[in-house]
């Protein structure tokens, strides 16, 4: 990652320098360096965030979004300079301005052309009207006189300000942005039921920050008090950037309508809207969206509206998120209610079969949470399944699951996911981690919580058997990145300029999880536990919180525990479960899970012991008729050992290959790892035909590493000449990095199986930090 660079000046109590307006007094010390959140260059710790409100207008034609953000603050210390928000190079701001909140004023609206703002209200002559006379709290008058004005339009109604106002500014203030081009149609204009004032329009400007990020530095007016309410509009366009995914219909299942989505986890809605793009900060929020007609809108929100009238769709978060949880997703969706709180959102072609597989399902394990945690506290537990292109196997977005369509297929793999995501209802969503170092705060005890419901809902039995599964595919993260790696540790030192995506891994999940486990049996009965977690979620519903808080409320809440000092035993102590680097200090009893794991046990030493005997290994077992996860068990172990002996190979293709092609995906991507990594030549049309019928980066990224690191690499090239227009560009790109890797010159590739109408490929030097050498992202990604 490159380095961060220099934050610009007077952003807030830890980064000093000048803005205008006239002399402030002497600034309270700043906070101890460095700032809480290394990610963020935003002044979040200045303001109290209130609401924030978003008018969006989606342009698929154009691939992109047209926004405008309305945010309620409260000042926390006097006379702030500044406000700085957490944007994205790919985000153009293009206007910014204040306006006094009026006490209990009811939410702005928004108008998505200037002549439904004309409908509203008369404009008003300019420039801007001067603000009410000086009232409590202090006007905003001469603070907006004195104010650099932006070059935008602001309405509101009723009252605008409205045309083209001056760009320069005054010397020593930022600058304002460029103009919108004259061609493209202006983001959508606040409309605000009472005005205290007009908007006033604001100076500011953009900087770089590090390589996913830029900040956002808008100055404020001077005479601003602490605890005032104000609103700062910001008005801008965004593209395709790391949160928003645009799809042509070709690379959705209907090949019908186009398809976007967004993913703001970990730090990519800061190319969505403006905002503080931290965890440590929750709000409420509410969304107006205008979308082309046919194409159905969602967002994680508790309630939602459409007007048909205005074509416009209206959604409402009543309960406090962080930012990285406001998502939306537009495409052909079509619904089927699957319990009393609960539907299914997909493409016409996917709903009956998302039907089949999940119907009742949800509400059972909602149910199996709330008697675990307490209530579910959300509304709605709805469930939406997106194309291939979704970057990852599923986002626990509250009220509104996103879910990759591809695991479909496999039952098992949906089970846990979803449950999964069930579990973050609780950690993660009402409970957050207040900083990426600590993750495993929300990952470790959602999978703690995932455990616990799928033991009440499918036995232990099951429930150590998919433990295993994971724990096996940790070690194999540790074995390759090394058991001092610093990522090992649950509380990971986020640098600057690392992107916080980067520390998302097995240790996250499985490290945390083994950690909460620990905590649980110290307890002697995990229903003990279980109750002590219900008192954690009530006492830190909607705030974000840090290790400390867990565990001193861990002590406070079992005081015999406390007096035994556990938090100090040697070997097990809480500082070092945090802070040491290595596998975990403890991992839990799995023997209730043996008749499910023995048979892989069984099976597995059959085929690797020598001699060979064929006839035995082959006839010990009918796959068929296993588990999901004991085949992809038994598959994980064979990679581990592979290369393994040609005769092995070739027998356990003989005895597994024609069965393992009807089973899912899961199941088939590790039989062709398998038959890459041993080079086994007879079955690698099964992995052409694979890789040409799939889009998904879980099912194509890892056999392209593979082909890659092997000596099959100009066989990775023929397959992605042919396939590469039916990817998504994000993905493409990630693929161009794999093949471009040692290739100085690229080698000769047999342009007579490349179909005329793809177009050349163009591989790029810079190798992505994601795609490291032999460890695949099979190895280390996980689901949110």
């Amino acid at each position: 990652m490159a380095a961060p660079a220099p934050r610009p000046p007077g952003l807030c109590c830890c980064r000093k320098g000048s803005a205008a307006g006239p002399e402030a007094p002497p600034a309270p010390p700043p906070p101890p360096e460095p700032p809480p959140d290394v990610a963020s260059a935003s002044s979040s710790q200045l303001f109290s965030l209130r609401h924030l409100h978003l008018g969006l207008e989606l342009r698929p034609e154009a691939r992109a979004l047209a926004g405008c953000l309305v945010l309620e603050l409260c000042a926390l210390r006097p006379q702030p300079r500044a406000l700085v928000l957490d944007v994205h190079p790919a985000l153009h701001v293009l206007s910014a301005a204040y306006r006094r909140a009026a006490a209990g004023e009811a939410p702005c609206s928004f108008a998505f052309s200037p002549a439904e703002a004309a409908a509203v209200a008369a404009p008003a002559p300019l420039p801007p009207p001067p603000c009410p006379p000086p009232s409590p709290p202090p006007p905003c008058a001469p603070p907006c006189a004195a104010s650099p004005p932006s070059t935008a339009t602001f309405l509101s109604a009723p009252c605008i300000a409205a045309g083209p106002l001056p760009s320069a500014a005054p010397p020593g203030e930022p600058p304002a942005g460029p103009p919108p081009a004259a061609t493209e149609p202006p983001p959508p204009l606040p409309l605000f039921p009472q005005p205290p004032c007009a908007a006033c329009p604001l100076g500011f400007r953009v900087d770089p920050f590090t390589d996913y990020g830029s900040s956002l530095t808008v100055s404020l007016p001077a005479a601003l008090q602490p605890h005032q309410p104000f609103q700062i509009i910001v008005r801008y366009t965004t593209a395709d950037g790391p949160a928003i995914w645009w799809l042509d219909p070709e690379l959705t299942y209907g090949n019908a309508k186009p398809f976007v989505f967004t993913q703001g986890h970990s730090v990519c809605n800061r190319s969505f809207f403006p905002c503080f793009d931290t965890p440590a900060v929750k709000c409420t929020y509410s969304a107006t969206v205008k979308a082309p007609a046919g194409i159905q809108v969602l967002m994680s929100a508790t309630q939602s509206t459409y007007l048909e009238e205005e074509g416009v769709y209206q959604f409402y978060m009543e309960y406090p998120v962080p930012a990285y949880l406001v998502a939306l997703v537009a495409g052909d969706l079509t619904h089927a209610d699957i319990g009393p709180r609960s539907r299914v959102w997909a493409e016409p072609c996917l709903l009956p079969t998302a039907i089949s597989k999940l119907s009742g399902m949800v509400e059972r394990w909602l149910a199996a949470a709330e008697s675990l945690y307490g209530p579910y506290i959300w509304g709605r537990y709805d469930i939406v399944f997106l194309p291939p292109s979704f970057p990852i196997v599923a986002m626990e977005n509250p009220c509104l699951t996103f879910i990759i369509s591809s695991i479909l297929e496999s039952d098992e793999f949906l089970i846990i996911d979803v449950i999964h995501e069930v579990a973050h209802s609780w950690f993660g969503n009402a409970v957050t981690n207040a900083t990426w170092e600590e993750m495993w705060l929300s990952e470790g005890l959602a999978t703690y919580a995932q455990r616990r419901i799928t033991t009440e809902t499918y036995g232990a039995a099951f429930t150590c058997l998919e433990t295993a599964f994971r724990l096996d595919a940790l070690h194999r993260q540790m074995k390759l990145l090394g058991e001092d790696n610093p990522v090992s540790k649950l509380q990971v030192k986020l640098e600057p300029g690392v992107n916080p995506s980067n520390l998302m891994n097995l240790f996250t999940y499985e490290k945390g999880y083994c950690f909460v486990y620990y905590l649980s049996q110290l307890c002697g009965d995990p229903r003990h536990f279980d109750s002590f977690l219900r008192a954690y979620i009530e006492k830190y519903k909607f705030t974000s919180v840090v290790a400390q808080d867990l565990l001193d409320s861990f002590l406070n809440f079992f005081p015999e525990l406390k007096e035994q000092c556990v938090e100090s035993k040697a070997g097990l102590e809480f500082e070092r479960w945090l802070n040491a680097t290595g596998p975990p200090l403890a991992e839990p009893d799995l023997s209730q899970g043996s008749s499910l794991t023995r048979p892989v046990e069984t099976l597995f030493k059959l085929w690797t012991t020598e001699p060979l005997d064929s006839l035995a290994a082959a006839s010990s077992v009918d796959l068929t008729k296993w588990r999901t996860f004991q085949t992809v068990l038994f598959l994980d172990r064979l990679l581990d050992g592979s290369p393994l002996p040609h005769e092995v190979i070739k027998k356990l293709s003989e005895c597994y290959s024609s069965q393992l092609d009807s089973m899912n995906a899961e199941i088939r991507i590790r039989w062709l790892q398998i038959v890459v990594r041993n080079d086994y030549y007879p079955d690698l049309y099964k992995v052409r035909r694979f890789l040409e019928n799939q889009m998904s980066r879980m099912y194509t990224i890892p056999l392209y590493e593979d082909l890659c690191t092997g000596t099959l690499k100009s066989f990775a090239l023929e397959i992605f000449y042919q396939t590469q227009n039916q990817l998504h560009p994000n993905l493409r790109k990630t693929i161009q990095q794999i093949l471009s890797q040692g290739l100085n010159p690229l080698p000769a590739i047999d342009t007579t199986a490349v179909t005329t109408e793809t177009p050349a490929m163009v591989l790029e030097d810079k190798v992505s930090e994601a795609t490291n050498g032999a460890i695949s992202l099979r190895d280390v990604n996980v689901s949110a």
